[in-house]
């Protein structure tokens, strides 16, 4: 069964996705806007959800951690959570 580690920050709205994706690309800490924006628990932990298992989140969220690119960040992706920017650390 494939796995994968991941982060991410959760919010409401599109437009603070998209905000705090532009302070991403502009060399801003990913686990500092994370503790600070995300309304996720994982906040606490800089966003880091830690080792899961493929099929254990929500579909739009799985397609970009086990599908895309590692190492960078993909979104806004909206779930019925709010609008996430993913980051995926590693992945088997």
């Amino acid at each position: 069964m494939a796995t994968a580690c991941a982060c991410h920050i959760l919010v409401k709205e599109r437009k603070l996705a998209e905000d705090l994706l532009a302070r991403l690309d502009k060399g801003e800490d990913f686990g500092k806007l994370a503790k600070k924006y995300s309304t996720c628990p994982s906040k606490k932990k800089g966003g880091n959800l830690g080792e899961f298992f493929k099929g254990d989140m929500v579909k739009a969220f799985d397609d970009v951690v086990f599908k895309r690119p590692i190492l960078k960040v993909h979104g806004p992706i909206k779930t019925q959570f709010g609008f996430h920017l993913i980051k995926t650390l590693y992945r088997s």
